[in-house]
């Protein structure tokens, strides 16, 4: 149980900073303090919000968003800059607040067109961006300023100084910040949750209670597990039944989590140290992940624990351990190769246990089960969260963000990061912590939040949020029309009409041809077919002889008529592409 903690009731005296300059022995009016989000108030990922005040300007994460059914084709999504670039001499830091790649993925394509402004965070994740932007070559050197410790107070520039404090998350250097700004304090927690003792206590309420002591003006707080009960599985109960699950595995043991997971690669490192087993990592992400944070000292395993993965069929298959990415089911992660019988090193037995410690990510439904699926088609066993403790969400529950929420006690608050219900949820929980509902606010991405000393409003200035898109080599390049097409094309397919006329007397000189893709089988659809060709050659029919042919106006003809037939044979919109050939 949770040990009750007095909670500070007063109210909070909001110091009047001195920020209304002199200027000529008058004062200058007060101006308000601006904030925005440009990606993570509406999806899981693509994490950048900033700070603005007169010309200074501090940015929170530049993080990218995996893509969804409705981008087919799309690597990433990343979060629209234009307002920032065009004010990219005002950025006078980016924070990052670790190494999460909803939070530090879109560092490649955007730093450059920011200005390549001073980056401020902590080694762990300095380390992991350096190694990511090393596949960018023509990406420039990062600016980093100064790395981040707990405790750390750093002047960012005139007008903005932050207090940086450690919480806990599922990847080490992970931190939260107290902004100090002209108009009262901003306590920012993006990702985190608590850490518990051995005695089930949870750790650091003193650190967030004088945090509240400090008279917080507005709170930040995540919301991405706002939906779920409770508090947080500890990692204590995670790691015991990570150990249970290998003692009573005779074979080998293949466990498939997320390459960010540091501590609990450690922790698997030292179970299997104790039960005599070697460890092999396979995915790139894994061994890159793992080298840095042994490089930090964040992992000590022995020498010789850890071992090459080609090394793995030199030992018993009850002495090896195989950490692999591809929990999410991602199509060219590792653990799908394994399973594809396409790794060239490892392939899957029925005497393997496969352990996915890792929460699924919405949206990956469906890959997850495939590869569940697919893991017990081949008779090996397969272990995953719902059935045994044996993954711990970096993310607060409800029962953690009400207590955050109320050691605090801010007199503004702000959900943030989550799809409306999750913040929607994270709203409810603060007005149940004592938040009064008129202090509670639900901006969109792109809306503008206005502070002063003792006041908060939304405004009704929107920013530019809409998806920037990487594809390949291409950056943006691929919009809200090529998108349609792509969903067009995937939902009902295309019918390609080729006509080939006589310029000069318009008339057909071949039977029109007809392609089809992802519409229909032509070979058991000839009736249709013919139909097809006679409106097209109907149609050139009744085009004027001896007259120049308007190839556009034809192509459009095809393109309605064909389309409308088509539709009232099988309600179904194809994309009908005309190409008319004059010879």
């Amino acid at each position: 149980m949770i040990k009750k903690t007095n909670i500070r009731s007063s109210a909070h005296a909001y110091r009047q900073t001195d920020s209304a300059e002199v200027n000529g022995g008058k004062k200058l009016k007060e101006e308000p303090l601006r904030w925005a989000a440009l990606g993570g108030l509406e999806e899981v990922g693509r994490n950048m919000t900033f700070f603005e005040y007169r010309n200074e300007i501090i940015v929170v994460d530049v993080g990218f968003q995996f893509p969804e059914e409705e981008t087919p084709g799309i690597d990433y999504i990343i979060p629209n800059t234009a307002y920032l670039e065009e004010r990219k001499k005002n950025i006078k830091a980016v924070i990052i607040t670790h190494a999460h790649y909803d939070h530090i993925g879109g560092i490649p394509y955007l730093m450059e067109k920011l200005g390549n402004p001073p980056i401020y965070t902590a080694a762990l994740t300095k380390e992991i961006i350096n190694k990511r932007q090393e596949e960018f070559t023509k990406a420039p050197k990062l600016n980093y300023q100064q790395i981040i410790k707990d405790k750390d107070k750093i002047q960012l520039s005139k007008y903005f100084e932050a207090e940086f404090f450690s919480v806990a998350h599922n990847i080490p250097d992970t931190f939260g910040f107290v902004m100090n700004t002209p108009i009262g304090k901003m306590a920012y927690i993006g990702d985190y949750k608590f850490d518990y003792d051995k005695e089930g206590q949870p750790k650091g309420l003193e650190e967030l209670k004088k945090i509240g002591d400090q008279g917080i003006h507005t709170l930040f707080l995540e919301s991405t597990n706002a939906e779920e009960p409770g508090f947080s599985l500890s990692e204590r109960i995670v790691e015991k039944n990570l150990e249970e699950l290998f003692k009573k595995s005779s074979g080998r043991i293949i466990i498939a989590l997320f390459a960010s997971l540091v501590n609990r690669v450690d922790e698997i490192l030292k179970i299997a140290d104790r039960l005599g087993r070697k460890v092999a990592l396979s995915g790139y992400s894994m061994q890159s992940n793992i080298q840095i944070a042994q490089n930090l000292g964040y992992i000590k395993a022995r020498k010789g624990l850890i071992i090459p993965l080609e090394e793995v069929k030199k030992h018993p298959d009850d002495k090896i351990i195989i950490l692999s990415t591809g929990a999410q089911g991602e199509p060219n992660a590792s653990l799908i190769r394994i399973i594809n019988g396409e790794h060239r090193l490892i392939s899957l037995k029925p005497t393997d246990t496969v352990i996915l410690s890792a929460s699924v990510i919405p949206g990956n439904e469906r890959g997850v089960q495939m590869l569940k699926d697919g893991i017990s088609r081949q008779g090996a066993k397969v272990y995953y969260s719902k059935i045994i403790d044996i993954h711990s969400s970096g993310h607060a529950p409800q029962e953690e963000l009400k207590l955050t929420t109320k050691l605090i006690n801010p007199k503004f608050f702000i959900p943030i990061y989550g799809y409306f219900f999750m913040r929607s949820t994270n709203n409810e929980l603060a007005e149940n912590s004592g938040i009064p509902k008129k202090n509670i606010f639900m901006p969109a991405n792109g809306q503008v939040m206005e502070f002063n000393p003792n006041e908060a409003h939304l405004t009704k200035e929107e920013l530019p949020v809409s998806y920037v898109m990487v594809d390949g080599l291409g950056i943006g390049d691929v919009g809200e029309v090529v998108l349609r097409d792509r969903k067009v094309l995937a939902q009902e397919g295309m019918v390609v009409v080729i006509t080939t006329i006589d310029r000069r007397t318009n008339q057909l000189i071949k039977n029109p041809d007809i392609i089809s893709r992802g519409f229909i089988y032509l070979r058991e659809n000839q009736t249709l077919l013919e139909d097809i060709r006679h409106r097209i050659r109907g149609m050139i029919n009744r085009l004027p002889r001896y007259q120049p042919l308007d190839a556009d106006y034809l192509k459009s003809l095809i393109r309605d008529q064909i389309g409308q037939f088509l539709y009232n044979k099988t309600k179904r919109r194809p994309m009908i592409l005309p190409v008319v050939i004059e010879v």
